[in-house]
């Protein structure tokens, strides 16, 4: 079995042999197996929390929550649900000061998170979000036990933990002290908000509106706020008459409606596999261009093998009485929509629900109208294409064949669009509220021991640091480490292995933990060591009392690692990692002789090893920062450990001898 991936030298990208312009968008993998994610995953979560705080209200006790946080680190949040508990939990988290610290979500309960008494759960300035709004009472009288734990770990590593309490959970009363209850914000504070977002003037969205009036007569959640702010902006787009802005939230209105009587009515009277190809086709597409449209229908016909139209191309129905006939039309943007706001999704659905035979062959089409060479296809619009598969998929609880779809496409490397809509399956996936933990437990069994043929490394890749990595970082550190194992030649995961890990010197540690916790490490296992083991920030504190190379327990990891090292890998694999490490001890100060302490004790007293060790010193002495003397006093200071190593008396500085016995000069 082929269970390594290499670099790919030859990017495959589409041929344009028509008139126009090409718009290629980022799909291009170069061998996705070769490139590393573009962001850190830290950047993608503070950008994710960032878009958050723009479009957030504070409801009332936000301000109580705020003072609770700084002044003990900890706040329960309380509230009725649909309040934004959770999102303001993020944006409390958000408003924090950046230090060295990251944020992530805790998930207890789930089998790869380590227990919340566990003393390596915190890292210095974490940003912790215990999100436990959906947890029944059973689950949240088990969690509050660990809390006392959790939070002393909290104040001890200056971290701040915001935990999201079930409706009607209890709490102790020792703990009432840190509880802050908020409100649900004014809706229609949250709609102009969203609205604003969306680029709609305000002179248009103070006028009248008696279907938002309607809207808001019931309490409605945060979320039904923004799904219909997001209706009002896609009638706005659609031109649709009444065009104005009560005419929008009537149509935003009208769009909560299912449509499916209304769908199923237009499916019985249209029996021509052209008119079923283009409702469905404009269903998946919706909102796209006309000529995307008319290709991609073509597209499902010849997918499906439906019979060819005879009539005269002169004589055939043009694409806007086809348009008519489904109830849709192209704007004067060319964009076709239905006429009916929301009635795209109910099309999905219906045809999804009542058509199950052409599931395969729907999905097959989806793939191959996602490789079109059209101007007019966006990648935006490619993501949707995937996005609105993805969402049927997950509705009728087929994540396994979603995987296995993402799993096709990523084989086949043919097309750099392929491995694209791979990525876009699987972070659907991976961000389902019910499916995600199947998503990540699948994504750590293929890092670990799938085939990983074509771009399914590059994929995983990615989806590793971008969309696990933000919000759990354990997992996509395991992941990492699985598919960096695997490596040969380039070493993609391995480099976003060691971006990840330097974004926290809690998994720095829980890193060098997993590399040499068994007596006998792999010789894989070896190399990444040389990698994770970065004397610099070993030794740099950042904003924590004490750094990383201080703590006994690293210390032994360390004089672990480098004993695999030695003893596996060649001088000429780890010559460099140990001419960098005594470059840092030439500058450790009062850590100088711990570093050199460590590489030796590493030795056994191998005198092949001592003697290995002595040369890469006498090697790094010309390019020591502080100097070439300050290298040569690193290195009489390494040779009067290896004697000690030995048995051997100290020997003078100024003597030079030779290398250290058992080797030869």
């Amino acid at each position: 079995m082929n269970d390594t991936f290499t670099r790919f030298e030859s990017p495959v990208g589409s041929v344009h042999a028509g008139h126009g312009d090409i718009h290629y968008h980022s799909y291009t993998t170069g061998g996705f197996a070769q490139q590393k994610a573009g962001r850190s995953p830290r950047r993608i979560a503070d950008d994710q929390l960032r878009r958050l705080r723009q479009r957030f209200v504070a409801p009332k006790g936000m301000g109580e929550a705020r003072r609770l946080l700084a002044e003990h680190s900890t706040v329960f949040l309380d509230g009725p649900q649909g309040s934004g508990r959770t999102a303001a939990a993020r944006v409390l988290l958000y408003e924090l000061p950046q230090g060295d610290g990251i944020f992530r979500e805790l998930l207890p309960g789930d089998h790869e998170e380590v227990a919340l008494t566990d003393t390596g759960l915190v890292g210095a300035g974490d940003r912790l979000l215990l999100d436990l709004a959906e947890a029944d009472l059973a689950g949240w009288r088990t969690i509050r036990r660990d809390l006392s734990a959790l939070r002393k770990a909290v104040q001890e590593q200056q971290a701040h933990l915001v935990v999201v309490m079930p409706k009607d959970g209890p709490l102790e009363s020792d703990l009432q002290l840190y509880r802050a209850e908020i409100s649900q914000p004014p809706a229609q504070e949250v709609f102009r908000r969203h609205l604003r977002l969306h680029h709609i003037p305000h002179e248009e969205y103070l006028q009248s509106a008696p279907a938002f009036a309607e809207f808001l007569d019931a309490q409605r959640s945060m979320e039904e706020i923004a799904d219909f702010a997001e209706r009002v902006r896609r009638a706005r787009t659609a031109h649709r008459p009444p065009d104005d802005f009560a005419g929008w939230c009537e149509q935003a209105r009208d769009a909560r409606k299912t449509w499916r009587q209304e769908v199923a009515r237009l499916v019985t009277d249209r029996r021509e596999a052209s008119q079923r190809a283009l409702l469905f086709t404009t269903a998946m597409l919706h909102d796209a261009h006309a000529d995307v449209i008319h290709h991609a229908t073509a597209l499902l016909l010849r997918t499906l093998k439906a019979p060819r139209d005879t009539v005269h191309l002169l004589e055939d129905k043009d694409l806007a009485e086809r348009l008519t006939e489904i109830s849709a039309s192209a704007g004067p943007d060319g964009h076709v929509r239905f006429d009916k706001l929301g009635f795209d999704a109910a099309v999905r659905v219906h045809f999804w629900d009542h058509m199950p035979d052409l599931r395969a062959r729907l999905s097959s089409w989806a793939d191959r109208t996602a490789e079109l060479v059209d101007r007019h296809l966006t990648a935006d619009l490619r993501r949707e294409l995937v996005r609105r598969l993805a969402e049927q998929y997950l509705r009728t609880g087929k994540w396994r064949e979603l995987a296995a779809l993402a799993d096709e496409w990523s084989a086949n490397p043919a097309n750099p669009v392929r491995p694209a809509a791979a990525i876009h399956a699987l972070s659907c996936g991976l961000e389902s509220k019910q499916y995600g933990g199947n998503f990540r437990e699948l994504i750590l069994t293929w890092c670990r021991d799938k085939q990983l043929a074509g771009d399914l490394a590059g994929v995983l890749l990615r989806v590793c640091t971008e969309v696990i990595a933000p919000t759990h970082p354990d997992q996509a550190m395991v992941r990492l480490h699985h598919l960096a194992r695997r490596e040969r030649g380039a070493t993609p995961a391995l480099d976003a292995l060691c971006d990840l890990v330097a974004t926290s010197s809690r998994l720095r540690r829980r890193m060098l933990d997993r590399l040499t916790r068994h007596s006998s490490a792999s010789t894989p296992d070896a190399r990444l060591f040389l990698r994770v083991c970065d004397p610099a920030p070993l030794t740099d504190p950042g904003s924590s009392p004490r750094a990383l190379m201080d703590e006994n327990y690293v210390q032994g990891c360390v004089t672990t690692g480098w004993r695999e090292v030695f003893f596996q890998l060649p001088q000429a694999h780890w010559h460099p990692y140990a001419k960098r490490w005594l470059h840092t001890a030439s500058d450790a100060g009062n850590r100088r002789d711990l570093l050199l302490d460590l590489l030796v004790d590493a030795t056994d007293r191998n005198g092949v090893h001592l003697a290995a060790l002595y040369s890469v010193a006498r090697a790094a002495e010309p390019t020591a920062s502080g100097g070439s003397a300050c290298g040569v006093a690193t290195t009489d200071r390494l040779l009067q450990k290896i004697s000690a190593a030995q048995g051997l008396r100290p020997t003078a500085a100024s003597s030079r001898p030779a290398p250290p016995r058992g080797t030869t000069p």
